[in-house]
């Protein structure tokens, strides 16, 4: 039961585009007991389905632009296969400390960071 649970939060935390792996990866490894390697893969191959959910209804209400995406994609493709590569050769308690820095960064950063619409010099 608690697998659904976890799944339906991370469901809606990745449709508002805040990064479902925040929530899941460590829900995985910290509630199922599962490695951080695999709670990494599993991670994945979960948010696929929901992404694709996710960038259907946002296109649809206009906040998708498609050349910026496809220039993204482009290069997030050749980073994703350096990041897995780089994954397999780390070791879990690594890939954790990894994972809580980006996240402690990223959790710094939205706090701390420009308001919307803030002009930069």
């Amino acid at each position: 039961m608690l697998v659904y649970i976890v799944g339906f939060f991370t469901g809606i935390i990745s449709g508002m585009a805040i990064g479902g792996g925040t929530l899941l990866v460590p829900a995985l490894v910290i509630f199922m007991n599962v490695s951080q390697h695999t709670a990494q893969g599993v991670c994945l191959a979960s948010f696929i389905p929901t992404a694709v959910v996710a960038v259907i209804t946002h296109y649809r209400q206009g906040n998708v632009k498609i050349k910026l995406a496809f220039c993204l994609t482009a290069g997030a493709l050749g980073g994703a296969v350096l990041g897995a590569i780089l994954a397999n050769i780390f070791e879990p308690g690594v890939l954790r400390k990894f994972f809580g820095f980006f996240l402690i960064a990223m959790g710094l950063y939205q706090y701390f960071g420009k308001k919307k619409g803030a002009v930069s010099k």
